[in-house]
């Protein structure tokens, strides 16, 4: 059972609780599933009943105790256990791990996207500026992600142009979308950005769009490295442009996201050269990790309904780490041969490295496999 699968139980146990007359509350349009925190216990913790402890007029531990029959009659659920003020902890059955399903989910493809915003039309107002155009450009991506369709609007008529910005670099594209002198593009525009959507009537109010601007122009960071210090930062903080985002180093936030990409990849490759492949298994000296990796679609919903892409990026920077920290484990050393732990690590590594290479993407930010 997958997150998200289980994420579904959770929401069908509340439901045959209200419907027994046990409860007297909306049923949520959604529940969240994570690794259990320190305390906890099993594969899997909800804090469904804290949400609805106030709306039902009861403690946590009571709604905790309501849903637990509910929660531990459904299919693929071994046991669950109440720990703390009201936690849910939930212990998979079947033959196959958790660790195992959340891989096996992530290699399906799509992995965090929703319906969070499904059928909506989100205006994006934005003023004319580098920084308000590469949030919204990023922008439009992940509230896709989450079914939804943003639209970019922009106050006031378009400055002078400024070459700096209207000219594209002999070494790339420029990191921003077409700039304020341009016409509105009919077609794939030179910046590999999306071209204008087509016009639809908004559903709902325009949303401004105004991050502090940067201090200075980052286009000769390039493409990568200039979207990146333009969006890492929350929206009301002031950007750094500076070298320090192009080190190859582990004090850049950056650096650590691509490489440990590239990581995953050269994982992949030095295990066929030893022989072996990833299989989805239990890795139990993994918890950072697939905590990270379980949080991911509700990261990714976050920052689509809060129209703060930061953060998907500071994420990114929390799954490479983790991953990081486990890469070393992932092959045999000297004369070992491969294992069944061999085996799961490299396909949990394989796995983090197609959220990362789609968290980059979403980001407008490229993912290389060599680093």
């Amino acid at each position: 059972m997958t997150p998200v699968e289980l994420s579904r139980t959770v929401l069908s146990a509340v439901r045959r609780a209200v419907d027994a007359g046990e409860l007297s509350v909306a049923v949520p349009v959604r529940a969240q599933v994570a690794p259990p925190g320190p305390g906890g216990c099993g594969d899997y913790a909800t804090n469904i009943a804290l949400q609805l402890a106030r709306p039902a007029g009861r403690s946590a531990a009571q709604v905790a105790e309501i849903l637990r029959p509910h929660l531990a009659g459904t299919d693929g659920v071994a046991d669950v256990t109440i720990t703390g003020p009201g936690f849910l902890n939930i212990r998979l059955g079947g033959d196959e791990t958790a660790v195992a399903s959340l891989v096996r989910e992530i290699g399906r493809g799509s992995y965090g996207h929703g319906d969070a915003l499904a059928g909506q039309v989100l205006p994006l107002r934005i003023p004319y500026d580098i920084r308000a155009e590469v949030v919204a450009d990023t922008l439009v991506r992940i509230i896709a992600t989450q079914g939804g369709q943003a639209l970019v609007q922009h106050d006031g008529p378009p400055p002078p142009a400024d070459p700096a910005l209207t000219d594209p670099p002999s070494t790339g594209p420029r990191p921003a979308g077409p700039s304020p002198a341009d016409p509105p593009p009919t077609g794939p525009s030179h910046t590999g950005l999306p071209a204008t959507p087509t016009p639809v009537t908004p559903v709902t109010p325009a949303t401004p769009l105004r991050p502090v601007p940067a201090p200075e122009d980052p286009t000769p960071l390039g493409v990568d490295a200039a979207r990146w210090a333009l969006l890492r930062p929350a929206g009301h903080d002031r950007p750094r442009i500076g070298d320090a985002h192009l080190l190859q180093r582990e004090s850049n936030p950056l650096f650590r996201v691509r490489y440990a990409h590239a990581r995953t990849r050269a994982l992949t490759r030095n295990a066929a050269a030893l022989g072996f492949t990833g299989t989805p298994g239990d890795v139990p000296e993994a918890d950072d990790l697939l905590g990270a990796l379980a949080e991911y679609p509700r990261v990714l919903r976050v920052a689509a309904t809060h129209r703060a892409p930061d953060r998907l990026a500071r994420h990114l920077v929390t799954t490479a780490d983790a991953l990081l920290a486990l890469q070393h484990l992932v092959l045999p050393l000297g004369d070992e041969k491969p294992s069944a732990a061999h085996r799961a690590r490299l396909a949990l590594a394989e796995a983090t490295g197609t959220v990362l290479a789609g968290g980059l993407s979403l980001l407008g930010i490229s993912a290389p496999d060599y680093l």
